[in-house]
């Protein structure tokens, strides 16, 4: 029996994938039948305000094929506009690690792109020593606009089906953009610290707090210059409460 076609929700004229869970979302994109193409994009209440006043922003995410509920937030409010959706958030850092495992498992070709280079050759150490990655390149977050064209160009030849680009929104956005034009056969997904997180470097809210939708207050309390910037976001709980979704 095939399948049934994965449901697509629409907040503040983003639409967003409905994956039931993280394990739905991974076997959708990566298994033993291959790589889905295209570009993934985290979707959190900050980036939907950001949206609304950046049209750059707006246009990159507009043409990514795979937008989903990175942010508690935005899985509340798909729940809260469409009553009959089963969604979970995905958090962008746990289907990073997620699909690094299934890629080493199934020997899937992986382009790493972003970060400080201390930073990128230990990710790189890590996912070899866990998983078995099949890295066929890399490069740090610190080129310049001349090197571009020749990255894309080590990307084409190296064969990659998976690159992952941690380079914050929205640069990475506009990168995979770029690339993906040069070489259009792989699956691009923007991580933004992903790779920090994942050695150690930046230490994410324990699971409780994750479980519970807190990671926002565990950063403020971690980091209180966050303050102002989470006051932004008081404007899409307006939003959510007056079901201007």
């Amino acid at each position: 029996m095939r399948p049934l076609p994965i449901p697509k929700y629409t907040i503040r004229g983003i639409e967003l994938w409905g994956f039931r869970n993280m394990d739905q979302f991974r076997d959708y994109l990566l298994s033993e039948d291959g790589v889905k193409i295209g570009t993934l994009v985290a979707i959190n209440a900050e980036k939907v305000l950001t949206t609304e006043r950046d049209a750059q922003l707006r246009a990159l995410i507009k043409e990514a094929d795979y937008k989903y509920a990175d942010g508690v937030s935005i899985a509340a409010s798909i729940r809260r506009k469409y009553p009959q959706a089963e969604v979970e958030r995905v958090a962008g850092a746990d289907l990073w690690e997620a699909l690094m495992q299934r890629a080493g498992q199934l020997g899937t070709p992986v382009f790493l792109i972003g970060g400080q280079q201390d930073v990128l050759s230990q990710t790189e150490a890590k996912l070899r020593s866990l998983w078995n990655v099949n890295i066929v390149g890399s490069q740090n977050g610190y080129f310049t606009p001349g090197e571009r064209d020749g990255l894309f160009e080590r990307v084409s030849l190296s064969g990659a089906k998976l690159v992952t680009v941690a380079m914050g929104s929205p640069r990475q956005e506009i990168l995979m953009r770029d690339c993906r034009k040069a070489y259009p056969d792989a699956l691009y997904m923007g991580v933004g610290g992903t790779y920090d997180v994942f050695i150690g470097t930046v230490k994410r809210a324990p699971k409780a707090w994750q479980k519970l939708g807190l990671e926002w207050l565990y950063r403020l309390v971690k980091q209180p210059s966050r303050l102002p910037r989470q006051l932004k976001l008081l404007k899409y709980v307006f939003y959510f409460y007056t079901r201007r979704l």
